[in-house]
């Protein structure tokens, strides 16, 4: 199963590699791969070694991401740290992260709010200094045709019943706030607009009790049949294929809409209207004028911070009666943006 993280990697070698033919290559790092020799050679052939953080098979490969780091300083190299996290990774992460941070030369990030927190942190915040922005594109780019799917004909059949797909695109982990859209799910039922929630995606893997406490609070609102978890979905084609059959996306977000997060933007891709809570910082997309544009034309809608859960039941039915409309997207150019934000550091 591909990460989110793990795909950004792969994405931003090919962009770098196209901007500049032979400029980047990549060393992969598991239990099998990835030698102490293998890293030594690597490193010695480059000017720069870039390593993407968090890491989320971390429990089985922490070590050795480090030692490349480690490495890369000791042979003068210079280290690159691309860190999407901080506050929201668990204690443990954070702690084992702490090699990273203070072994980069620069850390790049996508979020003044993630910028900030980094900042705020007691023992680490001084490593903020060495951090700068970088636009973040997203992982997956629309393509020009769909496949079907068993799941996409169940989502099918419940619209043409009349139900209310809401969408939710991504890994499930606390930081979405998965159970907060289960409480507007509840609301939505209430009112009678019979809502079938779709989390098109899978629970992370981690010592939290995500997936257990999920389907408790499903079943505790009456919404154990109102709810699929699509778990791994394997193409592009399939994933725009579930999106088609859904009527609005909705991330009730704690921390509020920031500029790191690349599972909404994929979403934007589907046409869909995406419903997310403001940003808790109103210079959050001041780095990112693509993104920033598509909250200004009203392509995100944003829920003031603060608001209940029936704001963002209001949004929901409010906008599933607008027309749907398509506008152009320039993955390329996304990431063109955030290859050369990066380059920029080598």
């Amino acid at each position: 199963m591909q990460c989110g993280v793990g795909q950004f990697t792969r994405l931003l070698s090919e962009t770098v590699e196209k901007l500049e033919p032979g400029r980047c290559t990549t060393l992969t790092l598991t239990r099998e791969e990835g030698s102490l020799a293998a890293i030594w050679q690597a490193v010695g052939s480059a000017q720069a070694v870039v390593c993407n953080f968090p890491i989320v098979a971390w429990k089985r490969v922490m070590f050795t991401p480090l030692l490349a780091l480690a490495i890369a300083r000791l042979r003068r190299r210079k280290v690159v740290l691309v860190q999407h996290e901080w506050a929201g990774l668990h204690r443990l992460r954070r702690i084992s992260y702490i090699p990273a941070l203070l072994l980069a030369d620069t850390i790049v990030m996508f979020s003044p709010l993630v910028q900030r927190e980094l900042a705020e942190d007691p023992l680490l915040g001084w490593t903020a200094t060495k951090s700068v922005l970088a636009p973040l594109p997203p992982n997956i780019d629309a393509p020009p045709d769909i496949a079907d799917s068993t799941l996409r004909g169940r989502l099918a059949g419940a619209r043409t019943e009349g139900r209310l797909v809401i969408g939710h695109f991504g890994s499930i982990y606390p930081g979405k706030q998965p159970n907060a859209l289960l409480d507007i799910a509840a609301i939505l039922k209430t009112r009678g607009l019979k809502p079938l929630v779709v989390y098109v995606g899978s629970f992370i893997r981690g010592i939290d009790n995500v997936e257990q406490e999920f389907r408790a609070r499903a079943a505790e609102l009456g919404l154990a049949d109102d709810v699929i978890v699509s778990g791994f979905v394997a193409s592009n084609r399939e994933v725009f294929g579930l999106f088609s059959e859904i009527d609005a996306f909705c991330y009730p977000l704690e921390e509020g809409i920031t500029a790191r997060r690349s599972s909404i933007l994929t979403c934007v891709q589907s046409g869909r209207p995406v419903i997310v809570t403001g940003p808790a910082l109103p210079e959050e997309f001041d780095h990112h004028p693509r993104f920033e544009e598509l909250i200004d034309r009203g392509v995100i809608a944003l829920v003031e911070r603060g608001s209940d859960n029936e704001a963002y039941a209001d949004r929901i039915a409010a906008v599933v009666k607008r027309p749907q409309v398509h506008s152009p997207f320039d993955f390329d150019g996304w990431w063109k943006d955030a290859a050369e934000a990066v380059r920029a550091r080598l």
